[in-house]
């Protein structure tokens, strides 16, 4: 989503330009140095000669670093784009937003389509609180609402539900009343509807990075709905939201989060960050791991939106609960991400140098 909500006429110009540069890519050519006709060399300058053809030739052969960095600069592109080619087919292109085919397109103008549906239902939601002085619906359960609608509505005609795997343990999680936070790994934009997906019809609210905030659409699902925004430049905010996250759950809400922080881009499940689970472990509630596999799979970072359906590639696999009361927040910390790393095919988990 990010950086996908352009004008139409500037997005078309770019992928038009970005097409003729995938299918016809530049080449960087030397020209040879011109050489002396033998005739009109004279005897008493042929160490002069010789010494000028040398210094030519090194100047030739020796490129420049300018030149090599753009070599090099070329031959990823080229590598980036016949893999683009090979997971997207022969009309799959790059663009400077991240690459498209024709599914991508129509999952890309499904997806624009409902946000305007959506952004007016938050719109609604907005107005709805400033009438009524927030005195309804203080968890803000309304906004969650629509936005579930619109993540369901749009896998659904784009055909990218995942398969879930332990829905049960949701499912009586939920009948006990009890809340938690929720946690996963991350390597995909596809993790964030996969994992509301699998929550199901309950009030959630994502801990995420403040700079969501300016993503149109999203942005404003995020604020109207009240998520937990953390900024890492800021140590009090960090403390306010610290605060906030652990009142959520004492309400009755459940927490949502990366514990990485951000997207794996190898795939593979990264460190967590430090305090990922500080709001549970203070709030005494429990946690409960979800793998995510298969996201990169439909979705890589260097792709706009998804290339092909989800519904026979990926798979979300739920695990029990942790609980948080009786171990420290490292020892909850290390059991969650066992928990997570236990789901994960092998190509996702951690190398052992970075377990």
């Amino acid at each position: 989503m990010k950086q996908r909500y352009t004008t139409t006429s500037s997005c078309c110009v770019s992928l038009l330009l970005a097409a003729a540069a995938a299918h016809y890519p530049t080449t960087v050519a030397f020209s040879p140095y011109h050489m002396h006709s033998p005739v009109a060399v004279r005897t008493q300058h042929t160490h002069h000669t010789t010494s000028s053809q040398l210094l030519s030739a090194s100047a030739v052969t020796t490129p420049s670093n300018d030149d090599s960095s753009t070599t090099t600069a070329l031959t990823k592109q080229q590598k980036r784009n016949q893999q683009i080619r090979k997971e997207g087919g022969l009309l799959a292109f790059n663009t400077k937003f991240g690459a498209l085919n024709p599914f991508a397109i129509y999952y890309g103008l499904v997806s624009i389509a409902l946000g305007l549906v959506w952004f007016v239902a938050l719109t609604f939601s907005q107005l709805f609180y400033k009438l009524t002085g927030e005195r309804l619906d203080k968890k803000r359960r309304l906004p969650v609402f629509f936005s579930h609608v619109w993540g369901t509505l749009l896998m659904l005609f784009t055909g990218c539900f995942p398969k879930v795997e332990n829905w049960d343990v949701i499912r009586e999680f939920h009948k006990s009343g009890r809340k938690a936070m929720f946690v996963s790994n991350h390597n995909s934009w596809m993790d964030i509807p996969f994992l509301g997906y699998t929550i199901g019809w309950h009030n959630y609210k994502f801990v995420a990075k403040k700079e969501l905030e300016k993503v149109p659409i999203l942005g404003k699902a995020i604020k109207v709905a009240k998520n937990v925004l953390v900024d890492r430049t800021n140590r009090k905010s960090q403390l306010l939201t610290l605060k906030q996250g652990m009142k959520w759950l004492d309400d009755g809400v459940n927490l949502c989060t990366f514990p990485e922080g951000t997207r794996s881009r190898s795939g593979r499940l990264m460190p967590f960050k430090n305090g990922a689970f500080k709001m549970a472990h203070k709030a005494g509630k429990p946690v409960v791991p979800i793998s995510i596999c298969g996201a990169a799979k439909v979705m890589p970072s260097y792709w706009m939106f998804p290339f092909k359906p989800a519904h026979k590639v990926c798979k979300v696999v739920v695990h029990e609960p942790i609980e948080s009361e009786g171990k420290t927040e490292e020892e909850l910390a290390n059991a969650v991400r066992d928990a997570i790393i236990s789901g994960l095919p092998e190509e996702q988990r951690p190398l052992p140098s970075t377990q």
